[in-house]
């Protein structure tokens, strides 16, 4: 049954909510002090998911969505507000999380995006019954699309050429570099015949991968970032922003000392630690997945980085087979965060300093919860590498108290 209710606040994945019978209610595309009319579309024992159907007093704040698909595609979560009010949010949101887990939450500070549009060098296309397009709001049906605002224009230049493909469902992956060149990566269990000549003559194709078979060019692509090269291979991690990248190098490049030892767990490619490694006098680098480290051995040698050594295998057994004292600590960890075994090997070693850089701030304020018995929280940044969602991208600094 729709009903009429006031908006009070926004949680933190940036839904309005309302109370009614002291039970929470969720409702998307909402903004605070707003009188809406919504309909629930999920009911559970303590509480309700709601879609407005009319609005009958909106905020001064809300603004018109620049995306078409804003509202039925579910990538992007913040468009009906302006840039500054998404900044103000996340920086809010991160310090409702560290107060809940008793961090310091005063002076935390948040660096926009210089490029908020046509950011992104990575998006996943989904095919589901020749529909071409992502996933609507937390559902699995297709959106179509023509264009993504936030993806970077050599791979929406693709997107035609997918539809032109005969599948019928499949997953594609599309990264594009600073020169424009494009890898595709194509999953599907259907027998289909992919070539160059499936995709726009005009486009710079590098690398196409369908399955885990090499189709054309090379099973990687060549990232040029600052005065640096990475290889990242069709499976492995790297950052989707680059200008907030340059951010997040020129910020860790201010904290290394030319004397460092410094140890990049979970290292990926090499990217944080062969920036470090600049500065530092040795880096150590762990990652556990084979075709990532291949290449961050690989970059150490495009970039010729002869300070800069790497370890295959589980962070936490690998990191305890260091025997130099670890002067530096790199971690950036996928969203769960750090196990116990990797604290503990932190702390037990009395690590001076630490540059934690997380996806997930509330894995992170569980682990920081853990380490300011020993560590005090010296900076908290949050880096806007999503812009226009409720995902954030925080780095803190920790130095040993070093009174234990």
């Amino acid at each position: 049954m729709a009903k009429e209710v006031k908006i009070t606040k926004l949680d933190h994945f940036g839904r309005g909510i309302y109370f009614d019978d002291n039970k929470i209610n969720f409702v998307f595309n909402a903004l605070p002090a707003e009188h809406v009319i919504v309909e629930n579309i999920k009911e559970n024992s303590k509480y309700n998911e709601s879609k407005v159907k009319k609005y009958v007093i909106t905020s001064p704040k809300r603004v018109e969505p620049f995306c078409p698909y804003y509202g039925i595609c579910g990538g992007c979560h913040l468009q009906h507000m302006t840039y500054e009010d998404t900044l103000d949010f996340k920086k809010q949101k991160v310090a409702e999380i560290f107060q809940k887990f008793n961090l310091p939450n005063s002076n935390i500070e948040i660096i926009a995006n210089p490029n908020v549009y046509n950011y992104r060098n990575k998006i996943e296309i989904k095919v589901r019954e020749k529909k071409v397009g992502f996933y609507e709001l937390n559902s699995h049906k297709i959106v179509e699309i023509n264009e993504c605002k936030v993806a970077k224009s050599p791979l929406n230049e693709l997107i035609l050429s997918i539809s032109k493909l005969g599948l019928n469902n499949a997953d594609i992956t599309l990264r594009t570099n600073l020169n424009d060149e494009i890898l595709i990566w194509i999953k599907t269990k259907e027998d289909i015949i992919v070539t160059r000549e499936s995709f726009d003559k005009n486009s710079k194709i590098a690398s196409i991968i369908l399955n885990d078979k090499l189709i054309f060019g090379e099973k990687h692509l060549i990232f040029n970032f600052d005065k640096y090269l990475f290889k990242c291979s069709y499976d492995a991690f790297f950052q989707i922003n680059f200008d907030v990248c340059l951010k997040i190098y020129e910020y860790l490049k201010s904290q290394v000392k030319e004397n460092d030892i410094v140890a990049d767990l979970y290292c990926g490619v090499g990217f944080l630690g062969i920036l470090a490694s600049d500065k530092a006098e040795k880096t150590y680098g762990i990652e556990i997945v084979d075709n990532a480290i291949s290449d961050a051995i690989t970059n150490s040698k495009i970039n010729k980085i002869d300070n800069m050594y790497f370890m295959l295998g589980d962070v936490a057994q690998s990191f305890q087979k260091i025997k130099e004292q670890i002067s530096f600590l790199i971690v950036d960890p996928p969203r769960k965060g750090l196990d116990k075994e990797t604290i503990d090997t932190i702390i037990q070693n009395k690590i001076p300093k630490i540059f934690y850089m997380s996806c997930d701030p509330i894995t992170l304020a569980r682990d920081l919860a853990i380490l300011k018995n020993y560590y005090e929280i010296k900076e908290v940044k949050i880096f806007d590498m999503f812009s226009w969602t409720y995902h954030v991208e925080t780095i803190c600094i920790l130095e040993f108290k070093g009174n234990i």
